[in-house]
């Protein structure tokens, strides 16, 4: 009999539920003994998926065929709202499954602020006090014992990384903060839209949710949390003709008296003993050509030409780092295994 972990992916047939199978059928004590994707129940997994066909995964089912105790940990790759109500009745009925979400449902602490940014009354309030954020560098005690890992969205993934250590040495001025985020088409998710089309955002570089994307909820959170006050931070997200890989431009108004290497030396303490963070040489430009493929976030300070301020750029690959690595990173915190189980995998380039 295998020992390894028995798992549960709910939304096989999602970019984030690909990627989370593409790592972690090589990872050496997971073992994924059930697959879920209702429109496509019934499909042999390469059906949906030829790049992952062949690898002895199981067949795709209904989610109401599964028994929740045959499982050591439940990944959920539902979109948001959708894995509420599941989320809750294994956790309040079933005793053995750990739960790492990959979608948006239990990452706000506060029920109100997810009413407001995803437009529905969250059904299960009260298991939010079972979550942990999972922003695996920084959360690492609280996901070790949680019932439920949220994992945060690609996009806070990137920026909290640059900025958590900032803000909570009170470096910069967490009221004057200004993320500008770029993005592949694979964070909107494999459902046929209009602006996703080649034809549409192909050679076209295009900014979406002005002012209200969803993620703005995550970064104003976490930031007042690591500055100890309420602040809101400026998010604007746009679209890039490539498939995969994100990068954020963070621009920074210095705390009185602190300069730019002052912020770079905070974030190589906080970041080099870390496998998966890397603060780069001084004056090297991070690109998404670094990082693509691979669970790695790399990260650099410059000095703005306006004197008192700082620019700090971060890029992540949006379905690795930013959503299934970082599932996958999760996963092995939560059950006391190495951490890098997995997720070796070095950037592929070109």
């Amino acid at each position: 009999m295998s020992n390894k972990l028995k798992a549960a992916l709910l939304g096989a047939s999602g970019y984030t539920g690909a990627d989370l199978l593409r790592i972690g059928v090589l990872h050496p004590q997971l073992e994924f003994t059930a697959l879920t994707a209702n429109t496509h129940a019934g499909k042999p997994l390469g059906a949906v998926f030829p790049h992952l066909d062949g690898l002895g995964l199981p067949q795709l089912q209904q989610t109401d065929e599964l028994n929740w105790q045959d499982f050591d940990v439940v990944f959920c790759g539902l979109p948001h709202a959708t894995s509420q109500e599941i989320i809750a009745e294994i956790v309040e009925n079933h005793d053995r499954p750990r739960i790492i979400d990959m979608s948006a449902d239990y990452r706000l602490r506060d029920p109100d602020s997810y009413q407001k940014w995803y437009g529905n009354k969250h059904v299960a309030p009260h298991l939010q006090e079972k979550a942990a954020y999972g922003l695996s560098e920084h959360y690492r005690e609280q996901i070790k014992d949680a019932r439920i890992i949220a994992c945060p969205g690609c996009y806070p993934t990137a920026a909290l990384m640059a900025l958590i250590p900032l803000a909570k040495a009170a470096l910069v001025d967490p009221a004057d903060i200004v993320i500008d985020a770029k993005s592949g088409v694979s964070g909107a998710g494999r459902g046929l839209k209009q602006n996703t089309l080649m034809a549409e955002a192909g050679e076209s570089l295009s900014p979406y949710a002005v002012a209200s994307h969803r993620h703005s909820a995550e970064l104003d959170q976490e930031i007042s949390l690591a500055a100890g006050k309420d602040v809101a931070v400026g998010f604007t997200p746009h679209l890039i003709p490539m498939s995969r890989g994100e990068l954020v431009t963070c621009h920074l108004r210095l705390a009185a008296g602190k300069t730019a290497a002052d912020l770079r030396a905070a974030l190589k303490a906080q970041y080099d003993s870390e496998p998966f963070v890397q603060v780069l040489d001084e004056g090297k430009i991070p690109s998404t050509s670094m990082v693509r493929g691979s669970n790695l976030c790399k990260i650099n300070v410059f000095e703005d030409r306006i004197p008192g301020r700082a620019i700090v750029i971060a890029t992540l690959d949006n379905l690795v780092k930013g959503s299934a690595g970082q599932a996958i990173q999760n996963f092995n915190i939560a059950f006391g295994l190495e951490e890098t189980n997995g997720l070796q995998q070095v950037a592929m380039f070109p």
